[in-house]
């Protein structure tokens, strides 16, 4: 195993054991050795933030276990930060996204995770939160004029809500001029087809790809 492999190893279990100290640790060597904060990100944190999250849909891990493992990853993503702005602020930004959890849905491990990985990526991106209403995505449509509006929802009882926004986004005369992003846990390319959203992404990685070929 090579000394990346070892940091990158180290990255992920900091998050399966909720460690923010060896997240810490993780980033500063990764930064000390050269590796691109971005591949610490995507192959240690966020794959391990994946695993957390999957365990905690089958019920085998609990939100307790979900908010130390967030905490644990934003611990890393604190110290891999500065340096990410740097690479940032020395390429052109990609775009502009508003993302948000739909109204009635509290969840937002997925969207953070999709968040941070839109940003790191090169877009400039607005997370609304959780539980957001259908009206602050479109004010934040209008406001931001944003290439994408993504929505997540967790619960099928929320996708409705994603329906609403296509709505509403076209009865303030703006969906022709943003394209709309749907993923969550019940959401499926079928499902974004039948709404009329421009993109379904099934992970943060698939999200990222498909919003750079949109605005590419």
């Amino acid at each position: 195993m090579t000394v990346k492999d070892e940091i990158i190893e180290k990255a992920k279990n900091s998050i399966l054991d909720f460690d923010e100290d060896m997240a810490e640790k993780a980033a500063h060597e990764a930064l000390k050795e050269g590796i691109s904060p971005l591949e610490v990100i995507e192959k240690g944190f966020t794959a391990a933030m994946e695993f957390i999250g999957g365990q905690f849909e089958k019920g085998e891990l609990f939100l307790p276990h979900v908010l130390a493992a967030s905490e644990a990853m934003n611990a890393g993503i604190a110290v891999l930060k500065p340096e990410m702005e740097k690479r940032s602020e020395e390429s052109k930004s990609l775009g502009k996204v508003v993302i948000g959890t739909i109204e009635g849905d509290i969840h937002s491990i997925g969207k953070e995770i999709v968040a941070s990985m839109l940003g790191i990526a090169g877009f400039k991106v607005i997370d609304l939160g959780k539980d957001v209403a259908i009206s602050r995505f479109v004010e934040s449509a209008q406001k931001f004029k944003p290439d994408i509006v993504a929505s997540s929802a967790l619960m099928t009882t929320t996708m409705v809500c994603q329906v609403q926004l296509e709505e509403q986004l076209k009865e303030a005369g703006i969906r022709g001029q943003v394209k709309t992003m749907v993923g969550g846990a019940p959401c499926t390319q079928k499902w974004a087809d039948q709404i009329g959203a421009d993109i379904y992404a099934e992970n943060a990685n698939d999200a990222v790809a498909k919003a750079k070929a949109l605005v590419a």
